[in-house]
């Protein structure tokens, strides 16, 4: 089951348009970063403050059917807004295709950060700059499916 309520779209306008455009289609366009060649995947989730849903491009991080999101901001002194949402409601809705499906959003430490982190660098180096450009430790969560 996916996630219900109000949708609040982005405040921010290409956020919104690579959103609809990828809904729309199913996942067949909008697909890549911005129009670029980096593939991203659509992430609902439930806003912190607001309650109601956000919707948000993310980088297709994902290995054997487990993603990752990265807060990284691009390297920005503080996370995004869809951090929050995660942590305070960890049900999240993921869409790499056609249809959305459920998965539960964890932060992840450690270890198993660094392993994710490697992970994440390799599929998109970009990480690493961003990691450089801020004096935060960049947040790594790792979706899995819901009832996984």
């Amino acid at each position: 089951m996916t996630l219900q309520g109000e949708y609040e779209p982005s405040q921010w306008e290409w956020v919104r348009n690579q959103v609809a455009a990828y809904e729309a289609s199913g996942g067949r366009e909008a697909n890549t970063l911005q129009g670029g060649k980096d593939p991203i995947v659509v992430i609902t989730s439930i806003g912190a403050k607001s309650g109601k849903l956000r919707k948000n491009p993310v980088m297709r991080v994902e290995k054997d059917g487990v993603y990752v999101a990265i807060a990284s901001k691009g390297g920005a002194p503080e996370n995004p807004a869809w951090y929050d949402n995660f942590v305070k409601h960890p049900q999240v809705d993921l869409q790499d295709g056609p249809e959305a499906k459920p998965y539960r959003a964890r932060l992840v430490s450690g270890e198993e950060r660094a392993q994710w982190w490697e992970h994440a660098v390799a599929t998109w180096p970009t990480y690493a700059s961003y990691q450089e450009k801020t004096d935060r430790e960049i947040p790594v969560f790792v979706l899995e499916p819901a009832g996984a």
